[in-house]
C-alpha cells in the first residue's frame, strides 16, 4: 500500500440522498413568432434598405436555440431586400483560425443550408479606434464592409468579472467581432477593468461601423430562452444592464450558503468557457467576481467528450482524477490561459489515481472535526442542478428549503472495482 492509499484508507465518503431542485421554468415556445414581431418594429426596419449587404455576428457556444434565431433574422432580413451572411463573432476561439471559427459554427448547427446565408470567415481585422486609456479596437474585415452589422447573443453574468454589463451584445461586439486581436486587446489589461473596457470598447465600435441593432436572450435556469428583444444601438446602452439583472436572477444555483466538499462530476468548454460555471461553485477564476456558496474543498472527476481535452477549469478543483489528466490537452488547454491571461484554472488539481480517492482527499482536508458530518454535494456539472446529490448532514436543510426536495433514501455511493463511481 502506497502513502496516499494509507492515508486515505480510513476515510468516509458519507451516505448520499437524491434531491430534486425546482427553478423557474418560464420559457418561450413560439421564439419564431415573438422574434419575427419584435424585428419587424419600425425603429428597425427604417434602417434596412433594399440591396444592403449586412453581417450577421454569431458565435457563441451554448446558446439556446442559435440556428433558430440567426435564421429568423435571416430571413427578416431578406424579407427587406437585404443581402445577409453570417460572421462568426467569438474572438480566439476556434483556434484562432478562419477554417476553425467556421467550423465551431457548423458545429453549432450554422451553416448555408441551416440559416440561408454563407459565412464569411476571416481572423482580418481593422483597427476603428483606441479607449482613452490607449487600447486599440478591432474589428472583423468582412464586418467592417459590410453595409449594416447585426450581433446576436445571449445575455448571462460573466465568470471572471462584474458591472453593469459582462456577457451579451456589447461583450459580442468588442471581443467577439475584435477576433483575436480584439481578445488580446481587451485582456490586455484583466479582468480588473473588463467591466470598463468591454462596454468602452462597444460604444467605439457602435459609433464608428454600421451597427444596426442586436438581437439578445435570457435564458432561465434550464438554458431554455425565457426573454428575447430586439435592440437598437442606443437600447443597446440603456437596455443591456437590465437584462444583465434578469439573467442572474433566473441562474439556476445551488441554495446552499456554505459547503464542506463540491463534487462535480464532469467539465468541459461544452458546459463552461471555465469549464465549470463559477457563478454556480462560487469558485471564480479571479478576485473580480463573487457570489455562489462558500466550498471548501471541490472536487473534478472528468471531462466532456465535446471539451475535446480541453480541461480549462480543473485548476480551480483541489482534487481531480487521473483519468481526467489523462484525457487533457495541455496545449490547448494553456491556450486558454495564454488568451485570456488568466492561468490559475489551466493549472493541474492534486490528482488521485481514482473517484473514491479523490473524495476521501477532499473530506480528509475539509478541515471538520468529524468527518461523517461532511457537508457534501455531487452534482453532474453547473448545467444540470435540477437533481443532486447531498449528504446526510444536508438533509434536514434539504427537508426545510422551499425549492428542494428529498426523492430517494440514504444509499452508500456504489464505486467499481477500480475506484470509480458507476
Amino acid at each position: 500500500m502506497g502513502i496516499l492509499e494509507e492515508l486515505l484508507k480510513d476515510i468516509p465518503v458519507p451516505k448520499m440522498a437524491k434531491v430534486k431542485v425546482s427553478f423557474d421554468d418560464s420559457k418561450i415556445d413560439d421564439l419564431g413568432s415573438v422574434l419575427m414581431k419584435k424585428l419587424q418594429s419600425e425603429q428597425i426596419v427604417k434602417n434596412i434598405k433594399p440591396g444592403m449587404e449586412i453581417a450577421v455576428a454569431v458565435g457563441s457556444r451554448g446558446l439556446d436555440r442559435i440556428t433558430e434565431l440567426t435564421a429568423v433574422t435571416v430571413k427578416f432580413l431578406k424579407g427587406l431586400g437585404a443581402k445577409p451572411f453570417i460572421v462568426p463573432s467569438m474572438g480566439s476561439h476556434g483556434g484562432a483560425t478562419a477554417e476553425g471559427q467556421r467550423a465551431v459554427l457548423e458545429h453549432l448547427g450554422i451553416s448555408k443550408e441551416s440559416v440561408g446565408a454563407e459565412i464569411r470567415s476571416s481572423m482580418e481585422v481593422e483597427q476603428v479606434g483606441k479607449l482613452a486609456n490607449g487600447l486599440p479596437v478591432y474589428v472583423d474585415k468582412y464586418a467592417l464592409q459590410a453595409d449594416g452589422i447585426v450581433v446576436i447573443n445571449r445575455i448571462k453574468p460573466h465568470t471572471a468579472f462584474r458591472g453593469p454589463v459582462e456577457s451579451g451584445i456589447m461583450k459580442m461586439i468588442s471581443i467577439g467581432l475584435g477576433k483575436q486581436k480584439g481578445a488580446e486587446a481587451c485582456h490586455q489589461m484583466g479582468f480588473k477593468y473588463m467591466a470598463e473596457n468591454v462596454p468602452a470598447m462597444a460604444k467605439v465600435i457602435m459609433k464608428k461601423t454600421p451597427f444596426l441593432f442586436g438581437v439578445a436572450t435570457v435564458e432561465n435556469a434550464f438554458d431554455k430562452i425565457a426573454t428575447v428583444e430586439v435592440l437598437t444601438p442606443e437600447e443597446v446602452i440603456e437596455t443591456e444592464p437590465a437584462l444583465q439583472i434578469k439573467a442572474k436572477s433566473l441562474l439556476p444555483k445551488l441554495f446552499f450558503d456554505q459547503l464542506d466538499v463540491l463534487v462535480i462530476d464532469e467539465i468541459g468548454k461544452n458546459i463552461s468557457g471555465d469549464g465549470m460555471d463559477p457563478n454556480i461553485t462560487g469558485r471564480y477564476p479571479t478576485p473580480y467576481a463573487s457570489g455562489g456558496p462558500d466550498v471548501n474543498k471541490m472536487v473534478v472527476l472528468d471531462v466532456t467528450p465535446q471539451s475535446e481535452g480541453n480541461a480549462n477549469g480543473v485548476g480551480t478543483a483541489d482534487f481531480t482524477t487521473q483519468r481526467l489528466l489523462n484525457k487533457m490537452d495541455r496545449e490547448g488547454t494553456y491556450a486558454n490561459g495564454l488568451t485570456s491571461t488568466v492561468v490559475a484554472p489551466t493549472k493541474i488539481a492534486t490528482t488521485l489515481p481514482n473517484d473514491k480517492m479523490a473524495l476521501q482527499a477532499a473530506v480528509k482536508t475539509c478541515n471538520i472535526l468529524n468527518f461523517h458530518d461532511v457537508k457534501l454535494v455531487r452534482i453532474k456539472n453547473t448545467l444540470v442542478l435540477s437533481e443532486i446529490e447531498v449528504s446526510e448532514s444536508l438533509l434536514e436543510y434539504v427537508n426545510n428549503h422551499p425549492n428542494m426536495e428529498q426523492i430517494t433514501g440514504l444509499y452508500e455511493v456504489p464505486f467499481n472495482e477500480q475506484g470509480n463511481l458507476f
